[in-house]
């Protein structure tokens, strides 16, 4: 079972959104998804983090009020990024977005709880995958713009850890090129004069 699990992980890649059709999850493999991918590490037990699904009728709304939300950014936004930010929410049959929801007065850091909500994400995916569905992680500038967070719900104190969207695969995930490890790797030595 290790060797699958091993192939499992080294395989892994993200189907394009654009490349996610119906159907999406069912409900059962949703909660199978969800409660996995919350098997993180989490430092004082806090689970900094929640879920907001976007469905493809929810989706369509959110996507015109995005349309208006960008025409206010930028008065002079081409019909490509117009079309860009109406179809954002309709790119899959679901988005999940996961948002980190640190206790800021807590004594474990914030950073620690917004790493924990990241983590969250990446089991999402690897869960998505278990199920023989596609996912791709996606942020862009709306997962940063306060009207928007706001317009989602999201508390002043949260951050939107990334758009998920999810849907069976109607093509292969994109593999690009990773770095080696050598390039990645470091073996610590005190320094000389210590």
């Amino acid at each position: 079972m290790s060797a699958e699990i091993r192939q499992f992980l080294n395989n892994r890649g993200s189907i394009p959104s654009r490349l996610l059709g119906d159907p999406g999850p069912d409900p059962a493999q949703l909660q199978r998804i969800l409660e996995g991918a919350m098997r993180v590490p989490d430092h004082g037990r806090l689970a900094p983090w929640r879920y907001l699904l976007i469905e493809r009728a929810a989706g369509k709304e959110l996507g015109e009020w995005l349309v208006q939300r960008l025409l206010q950014r930028d008065p002079d936004a081409s019909e490509m990024a117009i079309e860009k930010e109406r179809e954002r929410f309709l790119r899959a049959p679901l988005t999940i977005v996961v948002v980190a929801s640190p206790e800021i007065s807590h004594k474990v850091p914030e950073v620690e709880q917004l790493l924990s909500a990241g983590c969250v994400g990446m089991l999402l995916l690897l869960h998505a995958e278990l199920e023989g569905l596609g996912a791709q992680w996606l942020t862009g500038w709306p997962a940063y713009d306060r009207p928007l967070l706001d317009h989602l719900g999201l508390q002043p104190h949260e951050q939107l850890v990334g758009f998920f969207y999810l849907g069976t695969p109607q093509g292969g995930p994109v593999d690009r090129p990773r770095p080696a490890l050598s390039d990645k790797l470091q073996v610590w030595q005190a320094p000389a004069d210590s």
